[in-house]
């Protein structure tokens, strides 16, 4: 599985613009596009779960480490991708969820995150010790982070070689600003890292490996998260500038092993994705983009349901979404700013997809069940099919899709990872 990874960095390091979509969420219609678009490209997939959405307590999704391997694995077999093509990854692994406790307990509480995810299989490990906890300085020196990730890279070595006799890990280091998810605030522009301060973070690192005893697993370190200057606010997209990061882009050719890794590259053109690629940001995450998607082809869906179901047996999915989102304001407020209209929309509309969220929701899922039965039982006529999903009334028309509710609605998600896959293999850049 690793080794997928592996000769994807070894290739891109002798001068391969090549790369890998790293797939961030746990929506059961995501990893099913991702594991499609998988098998349509011959190649393998790259799942990551965030250590909000996942870890030992069930996090927001209500899974531990091992639940999320075993959801993954079950779209797998169920669509006949074999195993040893899945790679399961750890993003963000660190004390991000217990910020609010004091550094001791926050980062005990860290070591049993690492250990449940490298014990349930996972081989990709993003470390991010980079946030404060209560009573620590704010920002953490660069020391301090380092020090930190060095200790859960100790933790994820013994799990490793206790589960299956040697470490396979492979890991990535860094952070990026602002936290994972999109931007809080409205942005204009975002400063790239420097490159000086990309050259501590892996020195820093390195030492700190050095010193904790786990020196040999530095060999293992793919990748280094950096800000590349790309962003998403809830209306607007930071697109990225390869002119503002010539510095920084000369950073990894001192490196054999490495690669930089990009977050929040959602909502990026098709072009700007190339140019991440080409600059040497071989790992492409996306998440909000993917739900975002999938929000809009449910919606579009919903928007059909209305026209062809009559009224007391629709889903209202819409409106469930919005009556459980006022109910658990829990994961928007804060976000959405604005009158009550505005936060309306954002709910919505945002960029951020803060409803990605609330798709567990008991009650979000049973809708969203009904809404897919009820299309199921009707045929869809091509006419209203254009109106709201012209991307897939096209694929239709050719004969490549059928228009049933869930195929639809996996392959506009998938319409965003072939964006990926372009960027990715400079193959199918010259064949588009």
């Amino acid at each position: 599985m690793k080794d997928f990874l592996s000769d994807m960095v070894r290739r891109h390091k002798a001068g391969s613009a090549v790369g890998v979509t790293s797939v961030c969420s746990a929506h059961p219609m995501v990893i099913e596009a991702a594991v499609a678009e998988a098998l349509a490209e011959d190649t393998s997939v790259l799942v990551e779960a965030t250590s909000n959405q996942v870890d030992q307590f069930g996090g927001y999704t209500g899974m531990r480490p091992a639940d999320f391997r075993d959801l993954v694995h079950e779209i797998a077999d169920r669509h006949g991708l074999p195993r040893d093509r899945v790679v399961l990854g750890g993003d963000h692994l660190g004390p991000n969820t217990w910020r609010a406790l004091g550094p001791q307990e926050a980062m005990d509480r860290a070591d049993a995150l690492v250990e449940a995810y490298v014990l349930a299989g996972f081989t990709k490990i993003h470390l991010d010790c980079s946030m404060s906890c209560a009573g620590d300085p704010s920002p953490l020196t660069d020391d301090l982070v380092a020090d930190r990730a060095a200790r859960l890279v100790k933790v994820a070595e013994a799990a490793a070689v206790r589960a299956r006799g040697v470490s396979d890990l492979l890991y990535v280091v860094g952070t990026e600003v602002p936290v994972p998810g999109g931007a809080h605030e409205t942005i204009d522009t975002l400063a790239p890292t420097s490159g000086a301060a990309a050259r501590a973070t892996i020195a820093r690192h390195q030492k700190a490996f050095d010193e904790a005893g786990v020196g040999t697993a530095w060999q293992r370190v793919i990748g280094l998260v950096v800000q590349p200057g790309v962003e998403f606010d809830h209306v607007r997209v930071v697109d990225y500038d390869r002119a503002q990061t010539t510095e920084l882009q000369r950073v990894v050719d001192e490196h054999p092993n490495i690669v930089f890794e990009a977050h929040s590259t959602d909502y990026q053109t098709g072009e700007r994705l190339t140019a991440l690629v080409e600059d040497h940001w071989a790992v492409l995450k996306v998440g909000p983009g993917l739900t975002f998607a999938l929000r809009e082809a449910l919606f579009a869906l919903a928007a059909i349901e209305d026209e062809l179901v009559e009224p007391a047996e629709r889903s209202d999915l819409v409106a469930v979404v919005e009556r459980r989102m006022l109910e658990a304001p829990q994961w928007w407020q804060g976000y959405y700013e604005g009158d009550a209209r505005e936060q309306r929309l954002a709910r919505r509309y945002s960029y951020s997809d803060r409803v990605r969220y609330y798709w567990p929701d008991p009650e979000i899922s049973a809708a969203q069940s009904r809404l897919l039965a009820n299309l199921g039982s009707v045929d869809i006529p091509l006419p209203m099919l254009s109106q709201y999903l012209p991307l897939q009334y096209s694929r239709v028309r050719r004969g490549e899709l059928t228009a049933e509710a869930g195929a639809l609605a996996v392959d506009s998600i998938r319409e965003v990872l072939r964006t990926y896959a372009r960027a990715c293999n400079p193959s199918r850049r010259s064949a588009s």
